[in-house]
């Protein structure tokens, strides 16, 4: 073994540690482990940055800009709004949710498909009384499915394509996955809606939905300044900071039963004021005798006070790696920098309040949210959350929503045909989109995840250095020496089954990137067509079902389904030993070895 052989190994191993710690981002980490192959020699300097130009990489980003440009114009709207019919069968409703989302995904990034479809679903659930625990995870894992049947419906398949290339000189087409990842999303959805969901733990299904979980009347207070109040003099700015000391917030200040506070919090406290209060009831006892405050009323009139035409209530979902994730909820300031507040949190289908302001927030925490509505969405956005309120759908426009769709169209059927590359065909329409002002200047860097580009910049050279230094040989030759004597089908098999399990711990572009060289070695070394097994790990790096982490998506629905990290197995297990099943033969009859 070399030194970079044996450089390269060590460095995998650090990398994908790292990954699963999660105590740093992915895409630092993935630079990191650029910045140090390079220093070592492995990866050339003039090829440091050729990760970044790759084909690979910029499809990606075009995508994303893509699936803006569709949502943008309303066009994804449209087409939810008439493929979701009310149903109150779980099966069905499961069923129908599942089948959209993987609809959607497979023409645009998965993320924004189940961003878009979540705010409906938790709303169909509350109609047809079933907790959102039923839905959720059938809708991100339908979600992920679809992304199988496309080059661009997911990452991975992106990353494959263009190893093909480099290997035989010629990408895999737009859906040359389709005869694969078609079946085996077609199965997998009708497991889902038939008994996936009904193998989420039952004390997860019988949680109170979010309405209910999130009732204001159980954080909410009423009271009255009274004569010789401490808070008489005072400005509202300053309650606020008293207030943070014992833990609450001050909402509103009612005078004359008209609402008289301001963004800038400088009204002074008068004798007979009415203060809205936020807290948890020690918090809440603690703020009264502090400042000599009277409760008056009962919650339920003070949570009216806080649905007033020029208030809102929204409730958001922490995403992953958002501006927010890993802080203190007392150092965001929300109400100081954006003029919101927020009035509870749920984690894991828990609600709490005590102690908030201490509280770091996670990835897929349910926010509560008060503040102006204009300003709300914008907010939510600026945070890095997704909004769990239903959309108003942009049905007035369908000008642009029928544009956008046809410069998709276009693009697509141009790439399809071998007009233009994919890179091309998407870049043209991502152009047209912006001359036209279906995607703004300003959305065009906000909608692409660029963690995710920089993850695949950095990590490609890596994956090249593995190939031509011969570390990948030398795994591959480790590989076959465990299943010595054994038919390539078995290879193939494991091979998924390897890729399937590191993508439920590391993102599933970076298991893309490692494993495809691996795939491309093997069939070389065992004299077979390689194409089966770069579709073996297409399959398996988008089928991440087992863990929360192994993908945005099932991060996303953690708190809003009250989900544990156990349960994700349960329903994500046998629908991996079903898409393997499903998979594998399909793989050896479309692309024979």
């Amino acid at each position: 073994m070399t030194f970079q052989q044996l450089f390269l190994l060590a460095l995998l191993a650090v990398v994908l540690i790292l990954f699963i710690w999660e105590r740093f981002r992915y895409d630092v980490v993935a630079f990191g482990a650029l910045l140090a192959a390079t220093v070592a020699g492995t990866v050339p300097f003039a090829e440091m940055f050729a990760g970044f130009g790759h084909p690979a990489t910029v499809t990606v980003a075009l995508v994303l800009v893509l699936s803006r440009g569709l949502q943008n114009s309303g066009a994804v709207d449209l087409i939810a709004r008439y493929l979701l019919p009310p149903v109150a069968s779980p099966s069905r409703q499961v069923g129908v949710f599942a089948s959209v989302a993987g609809a959607l995904s497979t023409m645009m990034n998965n993320v924004g498909a189940l961003a878009l479809l979540m705010p409906a679903a938790l709303r169909s659930a509350a109609r047809a009384k079933h907790a959102p625990a039923v839905i959720l995870m059938p809708l991100a894992f339908g979600s992920l499915l679809g992304g199988l049947v496309t080059l661009i419906g997911t990452p991975p398949n992106i990353i494959v394509a263009t190893f093909r290339q480099e290997a035989v000189g010629e990408p895999f087409g737009m859906f040359d996955f389709a005869p694969v990842g078609g079946p085996v999303a077609v199965v997998g959805i009708i497991f889902i809606a038939v008994v996936g969901w009904r193998l989420i733990p039952k004390e997860r299904t019988a949680k109170p939905s979010s309405r209910e979980l999130f009732e204001i009347e159980n954080y909410v207070s009423e009271a009255r300044v009274p004569r010789g109040s401490p808070a008489i003099g005072k400005k509202l700015a300053d309650l606020d900071d008293l207030a943070a000391e014992h833990d609450a917030v001050i909402l509103r200040l009612i005078r004359r039963k008209r609402r008289v506070d301001r963004a800038d919090r400088r009204q002074t406290i008068r004798t007979g004021d009415i203060v809205i209060i936020e807290a948890a009831s020690e918090g809440l006892d603690s703020i009264l005798s502090t400042l000599g405050l009277r409760v008056t009323g009962s919650a339920g009139e003070a949570a009216k006070q806080l649905r007033a035409e020029d208030t809102a209530i929204m409730e958001a979902v922490v995403r992953t790696r958002a501006a927010i994730e890993g802080r203190e909820i007392g150092r965001l300031r929300l109400r100081q920098r954006f003029g919101v507040n927020l009035i509870a949190v749920s984690r894991h289908g828990q609600q709490f309040r005590d102690r908030m302001q201490t509280l770091r927030l996670r990835a897929g925490d349910a926010l509560l949210l008060e503040g102006d509505p204009e300003r709300l969405p914008e907010v939510i956005a600026a945070l890095g959350c997704v909004p769990l309120a239903e959309r108003s759908l942009q049905v007035g426009q369908p000008r642009p929503a029928l544009l956008s769709i046809g410069l998709f169209a276009a693009a697509i059927a141009a790439a399809t045909i071998g007009w233009v590359s994919i890179p091309a065909a998407l870049g043209v329409a991502v152009t047209a989109m912006v001359v036209l002002n279906i995607v703004p200047p300003r959305d065009i860097y906000e909608s692409v995840d660029w963690p995710v580009v920089v993850l695949v910049g950095a990590m490609i050279p890596v994956g090249t250095a593995l190939q031509t230094t011969g570390t990948t040989e030398m795994l591959v030759h480790g590989l076959i020496a465990l299943g010595s004597g054994s038919p390539p089908v078995v290879l193939l098999s494991v091979l998924m089954i390897v890729t399937m399990t590191l993508s439920a711990v590391i993102n599933n572009a970076a298991t893309a990137v490692v494993m495809a060289p691996i795939a491309m070695t093997t069939a070389r070394d065992l004299g077979v067509n390689a194409d089966p097994f770069l579709m073996a790990v297409a399959v398996g790096a988008s089928c991440a079902f087992v863990t929360p982490i192994g993908h945005q998506n099932n991060t996303l629905i953690m708190g809003p389904g009250g989900y544990k990290f156990s349960d994700y197995w349960r329903m994500g297990l046998p629908l991996e030993v079903l898409i393997v099943a499903v998979a594998v033969p399909f793989i050896l009859w479309v692309w024979p070895l």
